[in-house]
């Protein structure tokens, strides 16, 4: 008997973030401008990892642009 395990993973985390000028267009909070971190697992084993930039709002958590 064979089981396939098809599990896979992907985590956004925010490593580093500084203010910037501006709003947020959605809810009129803060913007920031922040290191994030997507990792991809499968089946628990990191596979793909990536750093990239991105402008979020501080208040909502919106991604207003990325940096990719």
């Amino acid at each position: 008997m064979v089981f396939f395990c098809f599990l896979v993973d992907q985590t956004k985390k925010m490593r580093s973030s500084k203010p910037v000028a501006g709003i947020c267009s959605r809810c009129g909070g803060c913007a920031s401008v922040a290191d994030m971190e997507t990792a991809t697992r499968f089946c628990y084993v990191p596979v793909h990892r990536r750093v990239w930039r991105a402008i979020v709002c501080t208040f909502c958590g919106a991604l207003l642009k990325s940096y990719r």
